[in-house]
């Protein structure tokens, strides 16, 4: 599956999402000999999806190593090692085991700047995987991102594309500035993309949100790998009824672009989020705050937010299908937000899992 997501006048290639992690992981090292990867796995032939295959034999095992099963200590030796003029970038296979270091992230890597008059600064990344692929089950499958995008001294960001995981981890490494916490779905690996060929310097990109497609209807604000559920969405309600969708990646849910989605509402009137985690206290409540508080009204019609059903997540396949957000049901949801629902009378696309879409399935790791 490719997507395209840019027109520009640059040659393009195809990129696969794990293939823009591991060139970029790749780049980090060869570029700055400070970088240092460390995480459960890292060094294995698996290589946290193949994210960072070969990287050990490449830059060494003293650069690139594996860790105990020690997540609050060895995010205490990121948080050293930071202090120390390092850029680690520390690894969890599950985001539900960067929960163990809770302590670390919450209450000393986002607060170090702060207790210290700007003195010290914290650059390090984590990097952790989220959601679906069924099998997973209720502690194998969580998508935290408002936990820690609820703390100030913690940028979050959630990777939708290849592009935006070259241009975001490249700007955050090369800026060396703040403690990040990224969240990549595992459903995304595989995918394809269509890109402009990067340059040979690290882009700059800003972080916030990323305007992927224009409407006039709907403004769907989405996480992850609903963006791409929200595209492929907008281009079906595009062909079967003329609904025009406008789709931004929220991309980083602890600095969302309020200009950007505040502009946006205004046009459409009409606002639906779609977020990989549950809804409520969560990255869609604050997106409707930031509606509420600043322009309500521009609404001329309810918000509407999707998410992850309110429990734990089954770990059977078919029930799992029903726990997560389909395409249908996001498209089902525009189209009556556009329309009404007594009259929508679009006719929607036929249901398929996201586990069936997006990456077939290959074994629970």
């Amino acid at each position: 599956m490719g997507f395209a997501y840019r027109i520009e006048e640059r040659p393009e290639e195809i990129i696969t999402y794990r293939d823009a992690l591991w060139r970029t992981m790749h780049d980090a090292l060869a570029r700055d000999p400070d970088v240092i990867i460390m995480g459960q796995g890292v060094d294995d032939h698996k290589g946290i999806f193949g994210s960072t295959t070969g990287l050990a034999e490449t830059f060494g095992r003293e650069r690139v190593f594996d860790v105990p099963l020690a997540e609050d200590g060895m995010t205490g030796v990121a948080l050293g090692a930071a202090l120390g003029g390092l850029y680690p970038i520390q690894t969890h296979i599950r985001c539900d085991f960067a929960l163990l270091a809770i302590n670390q992230l919450v209450n000393m890597v986002a607060k170090y700047r702060y207790m210290f008059g700007g003195r010290f600064r914290v650059p390090m990344l984590v990097r952790t995987v989220i959601g679906r692929s069924w099998g997973q089950g209720a502690q194998h499958s969580q998508s935290p991102q408002a936990l820690f995008a609820h703390v100030p001294g913690l940028t979050v960001v959630l990777p939708s594309s290849a592009d935006s995981i070259l241009e975001t981890y490249g700007t955050l490494i090369s800026r060396r500035q703040v403690p990040v916490v990224s969240l990549e779905h595992r459903l995304l690996y595989d995918v394809a993309f269509r890109i402009p060929v990067p340059a040979l310097e690290w882009p700059q990109a800003p972080l916030g949100s990323i305007l992927r497609r224009r409407g006039r209807h709907v403004t769907v604000v989405a996480t992850s790998i609903l963006v791409l559920e929200a595209l492929r969405a907008a281009e079906h309600l595009s062909q079967a009824a003329g609904i025009e969708v406008e789709v931004i990646d929220l991309h980083c849910a602890s600095h969302p672009d309020r200009e950007m989605i505040l502009a946006s509402v205004a046009r459409t009137g009409r606002l639906l989020v779609a977020d990989t985690s549950w809804c409520a206290y969560g990255v869609a409540a604050e997106i409707c705050r930031l509606v509420c508080e600043h322009d309500p009204s521009a609404l001329r019609a309810p918000v509407v937010t999707i998410g992850m059903a309110a429990a734990p997540c089954p770990t059977a396949k078919t029930l799992e299908d029903l726990y997560y957000p389909s395409l249908h049901r996001l498209t089902d949801e525009i189209a009556v937000l556009a329309r009404g629902r007594a009259k929508h009378g679009v006719e929607l696309p036929a249901e398929a899992s996201m586990a069936d879409v997006y990456k077939k399935f290959k074994g629970p790791f």
